[in-house]
């Protein structure tokens, strides 16, 4: 039976409570890390957006980040879908 630990993650000043598998747990927050300055640069350079157009272009940012890094493979759309969800959840509350 695999791990999980439950650890927060604070995305656009926003805390989010997850359940990942012990050895994800360094991988995850350096994810973390590394969107939340991607949001800190969309919000210098598109002034006057709100958190959720911000977090779309990061979104789409990594996005395309993956595909040029991996041409050869396609995107997985289960995690892009769970991504999304996570994302709209966090939005409703």
């Amino acid at each position: 039976m695999q791990n999980f630990i439950p650890i927060n993650i604070v995305l656009g000043g926003r805390t989010y409570r997850l359940k990942i598998k012990t050895e994800d747990e360094e991988k995850v927050r350096a994810m973390a890390k590394k969107l939340n300055e991607q949001l800190t640069v969309f919000k210098t350079e598109y002034a006057g957006k709100d958190m959720q157009d911000y977090l779309a272009m990061v979104l789409l940012w990594h996005v395309s980040e993956k595909l040029e890094a991996k041409p050869s493979q396609e995107v997985d759309l289960t995690q892009l879908d769970n991504i999304e969800k996570m994302i709209d959840k966090g939005l409703e509350d």
